[in-house]
């Protein structure tokens, strides 16, 4: 199984989203929220309790 590139969830097979940029690098993702905030909002795991970054 994959790991959220964010929160670093599991996620299981069959759900989630693949983001992948042009130079080839893949993100995954566990949820819309994880997606908006790496994307998006360009924020850091590691500033977030709810993820499992580490300091």
């Amino acid at each position: 199984m994959a790991k959220c590139s964010f929160c670093s969830k599991e996620i299981e097979k069959g759900t989630g989203k693949i983001y992948v940029y042009k130079t080839g690098k893949i993100l995954n993702f566990c949820s819309m929220k994880c997606e908006k905030n790496a994307l998006k909002l360009k924020r850091k795991p590691i500033k977030f309790k709810w993820t499992k970054g580490e300091k």
